[in-house]
């Protein structure tokens, strides 16, 4: 019972404090909603104009009264309308200019009060090692002078934290500051923390079975983090090269014969320290397939299903590729190209057969829709004229659309080696039967300024110095002045090109020089040569050119005393000559790239025959070639053959001037005239096998040259090269000297060899080489050099 009455009594006392605040609040909020009644029956209600009479902005101060009106989807004289007023102040907002927007409609008078956002005075970074300034700035939308919303800043610091987060930084923190200045001012600070820099600390593959971690990794552009490693920046992880790396890893599969493979998955986690990631490559290999039926449909008349289908660099048996279906697609459009079909289709249809693991190839070929260039733009070139670019150009408006002649024209654009890169796409033009081509370029500098120097085994410094232009006042055309002093060669050198001579097809130009070639230590003879010469060069078809050329000069050779003694034959032109000289050079060029070949091959055959007046006679004979091959991406090989004959007629043999020196530049791993005939003194107990002499030259020569260039790490490339070759054929007369017991002329044409390796650094101040070789065979008097290294810069 006690119990109950305790209870009883608390609810009491618990309904009587409710009652007592539920009257309480009933007495105090009715007088005051008694006095608002009271107020809002007393204020003038504010009746809806039924139309507007005039339009007041109030609160601008940059912004015109008149701008902000343009913006309004009202005017006076309309009708009042609450769903346009709502519109305006929405379009109003939009502007960005506006921080708040109110439209009061009075009676009829509208009026327009505006806040606007503040103008930045300055936008400032601070915080930043691992970036440079100039490169967020030039990420970021706010600017000094532009319009200040907070929208714009949250997007400008995601764009920063972007940024670092492809620098291999995630950790990164941006905050924004604004510093109110006046004339509603505001400067704009970013505070940034950029935290370590994450690595690669491990790329793993799950599912690969064929091929090993170790060879997949190789294929992928971001590698993983080790200490030697410092010059490179793919060893951080960003989701944009991961997923270039899926497609890497994808080609590499179906370019062995997996067709089924699929990356499964590509994940990156950030281990809890936020120093490194591990990269884990889910896949599925499938089958290994090979090709079967290679077939070619196709009802145009002028194509042989035949013919084309003998065409198509793919074969039964082989192993499935990929890329070969490309390549089988470019062979058959050139072929339909070249028969007279500029808009063809090729539809290729693949059908993999799981139970013989073999791939059928089908291409579907028909004619399809004719489309005609209504418009070329050149797009980029800030230095080259616009007609420069046209007259490289194979198609012109109004003709009809050829790709394989935009190919061409691209190359011969980039053959300008005007351009850092060439692009040409097409778009739509105003009808669907017309398209606009876009040529787009990049300039590069077309003037240099180029300093070389070597060494040589005795430790000669060499110092050449030349400047050039190659493309003055953006015309195309080609100035060079060359001043150069070594202690082998000085030469003053100037140069005038016209690529288009008469505005037709014709390279003319003009060389003015005086040349000093220096072989005393090497030959025992100093030759200097004044004189001019013009030169016409025009293309005889699309891979090949003619250059015809004139020269006439004034030739002189010094003798050394000792030579003179011991062989005055090789001294009798001592005196002044006058040299006529008429001559030819013939280009063929199929390279499918004019800079950086990966395929094809090209050629240069030349001829001078002296003896059109003067005082010298002979016939020179020089051909070079070379061919190229892609290996892997960005690993080239390259095979380079050359020779030379030069003959006297006429009863004249052929001076020591003329003939060939091998060396240096010409001939890696051995000096400047460093193989070839030469005198050996044979009275000399030091030297057994006979003392070094001069060099005499060779009436003819023969060269070749091996090279696989590759990619290092950063701006560095490599090369690993063998050459060989041989300097010889003097003429009887210059192989007899006084005393045979004292002085020899070595002449064998024997075969020198050595093998090497370059490496190439695109530095800050220009292009240098470095050159390691170590003989392999070569004769006891030649002179050798193990390493050599030359620069130059561009302006």
């Amino acid at each position: 019972m006690i119990k109950t009455e305790t209870n009883y009594s608390m609810r009491a006392c618990l309904f009587a404090f409710f009652m007592g605040v539920v009257l309480s609040l009933g007495l105090v909020t009715a007088p005051v909603a008694s006095a608002q009644d009271e107020a809002n029956a007393q204020a003038p209600v504010q009746v809806r104009p039924d139309f507007i009479k005039s339009i007041r902005v109030i609160g601008n101060q940059r912004v015109e009264a008149n701008t902000v009106a343009s913006y309004l989807l009202i005017a006076p004289g309309d009708r009042y309308s609450e769903e346009r007023i709502d519109l305006s102040i929405k379009t109003l907002f939009a502007t960005g200019l506006f921080a708040d927007v109110l439209i009061e409609p009075g009676d009829g008078n509208l009026v327009i009060r505006v806040v606007e956002n503040p103008i930045i005075n300055r936008v400032i970074v601070e915080g930043n090692k691992a970036l440079k300034t100039d490169k967020i700035t030039d990420e970021l939308e706010a600017a000094p002078r532009s319009v200040f919303t907070r929208s714009r800043v949250q997007a400008d610091v995601q764009r920063i934290v972007d940024l670092y987060s492809q620098s291999g930084r995630f950790a990164a923190q941006v905050i924004p500051k604004v510093v109110q200045q006046d004339q509603n001012r505001v400067d704009l600070i970013f505070e940034i923390t950029e935290g370590p820099t994450t690595g690669i600390k491990r790329i793993n593959f799950i599912g690969n079975n064929e091929y090993s971690d170790r060879r997949l990794r190789k294929q992928l552009a971001t590698k993983e983090s080790i200490w030697y490693k410092f010059l490179t920046s793919n060893d951080n992880y960003d989701p944009n090269r991961l997923e270039f790396d899926r497609e890497q890893v994808r080609t590499f599969y179906t370019d062995r014969g997996f067709a089924d493979f699929r990356v499964v998955s590509a994940v990156a986690e950030l281990v809890p320290n936020q120093k490194d990631f591990y990269i884990t490559f889910t896949v599925d290999e499938g089958l290994e397939y090979t090709w079967g039926d290679i077939t070619v449909e196709t009802e145009l008349e002028a194509l042989d299903q035949k013919v084309l289908e003998a065409i198509v660099p793919i074969r039964t048996g082989r192993i499935y590729r990929s890329s070969d279906v490309e390549a089988a697609i470019d062979t058959l459009t050139f072929a339909s190209g070249a028969a007279g079909y500029a808009f063809v289709d090729i539809q290729p249809q693949i059908k993999r057969n799981r139970e013989t693991k073999t791939v059928d190839l089908v291409f579907n070929m028909v004619e399809g829709p004719r489309v005609y260039i209504e418009r070329i733009d050149i797009v980029g070139n800030t230095t080259t004229l616009d007609y420069v670019i046209r007259r490289e150009m194979e198609l012109v408006e109004g003709d009809a659309f050829n790709r394989i002649l935009l190919d061409r024209s691209r190359n011969r654009v980039r053959g300008l080696r005007f351009f850092e890169a060439v692009e040409i796409t097409e778009i739509q033009g105003s009808t669907p039967d017309r398209a606009i081509v876009e040529v787009k370029v990049v300039e590069q500098p077309t003037g240099e300024l180029s300093f070389s120097a070597g060494f040589s085994s005795a430790s000669r410094f060499l110092v050449d110095f030349t400047i050039s232009q190659r493309n003055l006042r953006g015309r195309g055309q080609q100035l060079r002045l060359a001043i150069r002093a070594s202690s082998f060669r000085q030469e003053i050198d100037l140069r005038f090109t016209e690529p288009r001579f008469l505005n037709r097809n014709l390279a003319a130009g003009i060389e003015l020089f005086n040349i000093t070639n220096d072989f005393t230590r090497q030959a025992g003879f100093r030759s200097t040569r004044v004189g001019a010469q013009a030169t016409l060069g025009f293309r005889v078809t699309d891979f090949t050119s003619l250059q015809a050329r004139y020269a006439l000069r004034r030739e002189t050779v010094d003798c050394s005393a000792a030579l003179t003694q011991t062989n005055p034959q090789l001294c009798l032109q001592q005196n002044n000559r006058l040299s006529s000289v008429l001559g030819y050079t013939f280009n063929w060029d199929r390279k499918n790239d004019p800079i950086q070949p990966t395929g094809g091959f090209d050629l240069f055959l030349t001829q001078d025959f002296a003896g059109l007046g003067g005082d010298v006679k002979y016939l020179r004979t020089e051909f070079r070639a070379a061919t190229y091959r892609g290996i892997i991406k960005d690993v080239v090989a390259t095979l380079k053959v050359s020779g030379g004959f030069i003959t006297g007629w006429g009863g004249d043999a052929v001076q020591i001037n003329d003939r060939f020196f091998k060396g240096s530049q010409t001939f890696r791993g051995f000096d400047r005239a460093g193989i070839g005939p030469r005198q050996v003194i044979l009275n000399n107990p030091a030297f057994p096998e006979g003392q070094r002499g001069n060099a005499l030259g060779g009436n003819a020569f023969g060269h070749a040259v091996a090279e696989v260039s590759f990619p290092l790490v950063a701006s560095l490339t490599g090369s690993i090269f063998i050459e060989a070759g041989t300097v010889g054929l003097l003429d009887d007369e210059f192989r007899v000297t006084p005393d045979p017991n004292i002085l020899i002329v070595r002449d064998d044409l024997s075969i020198r060899s050595v093998v090497g390796s370059s490496i190439f650094w695109t530095s800050p101040f220009g292009p240098i080489r470095f050159d390691f070789t170590q003989s392999l065979a070569r004769e006891s008097f030649d002179e050798a050099v193990s390493f050599q290294f030359n620069t130059s810069t561009r302006f």
